[in-house]
């Protein structure tokens, strides 16, 4: 693989002015505490269709809360948010239906085999048992695992089970799919291979709204935003956010905003 970094603006997103896309995440001043304490402080924001949205920010910062709240596993304590057009107060399942999740651990069954998993998430999204099976071919014959079919996810290299994870996690065609730190613990390739099928998943249609604690990454990002204690403190492209804190590169916008 050639070390030249990819640039983001080969991406559709890029052709499209925002307003005529429309958004697929809309969040106005969701809050969310436990008792005294804001985990999301009136939080704002829109993510496009087509859109790779890095959400940003330190340990506790609230991103995770987030992002448990907008794929409806948890409820906030007020705000109004719709994901993929379903509001999550009321339409949780719908909400559900349409979104894919991966989090650094990967949402891989360690003690079934590759075959196994797909064949059991693709039960989980609902889909025909004949769709699920040729989505498995696809898939293995992609990933260059057809050999590797019958193998259990434990004896599989980390590289191998995160970019199956994520494979499986987009098996149902979802409008959106969240990312949670998914290259933890991963080497430098191996996380820019990764990369290719978050470029290839968004050139497909598919919103991807990931978190990351690598800076490096939130430059492969079309927008990106930057939390700290619970709020948002910037939200902007990453080369307009770079020019606005006078710096070289985002892990110096970051350490600005985050110190």
């Amino acid at each position: 693989m050639s070390n030249k970094k990819t640039k983001i603006n080969f991406l559709p997103w890029g052709e499209t002015p925002e307003r005529e896309r429309g958004h697929i995440i809309s969040v106005k001043n969701l809050v969310k505490k436990y008792g005294d304490f804001y985990a999301n402080d009136h939080l704002s924001f829109d993510v496009y269709k087509g859109e790779i949205f890095g959400f940003l920010g330190a340990n506790g910062a609230g991103k995770t809360t987030a992002i448990r709240i907008l794929c409806g596993l948890s409820s906030p304590t007020s705000g109004e948010i719709k994901v993929a057009g379903y509001d999550i107060y009321t339409q949780t399942e719908k909400v559900k239906n349409n979104i894919g999740y991966m989090s650094q651990k990967f949402s891989l069954y360690e003690d079934l085999t590759v075959s196994e998993n797909i064949q059991f998430y693709g039960g989980i999204y609902g889909l025909p048992s004949k769709t699920v099976k040729e989505k498995e071919k696809q898939l293995l014959e992609k990933l260059e695992l057809t050999s590797s079919k019958n193998k259990l996810i434990a004896g599989l290299p980390l590289g191998w089970k995160q970019k199956l994870a994520f494979s499986i996690a987009i098996l149902h065609d979802p409008k959106i799919v969240f990312l949670d730190e998914p290259t933890g613990g991963v080497d430098p390739i191996t996380r820019r291979k990764f990369w290719d099928l978050i470029y290839e998943a968004a050139n497909g249609g598919i919103t991807v709204f990931v978190t990351t604690h690598y800076m490096d990454e939130a430059e492969y990002c079309n927008r990106v935003s930057i939390m700290d204690a619970g709020k948002i403190e910037a939200l902007d492209t990453p080369e307009n956010l770079k020019k606005q804190y006078k710096a070289k590169n985002m892990d110096e916008v970051f350490v600005k905003i985050a110190r």
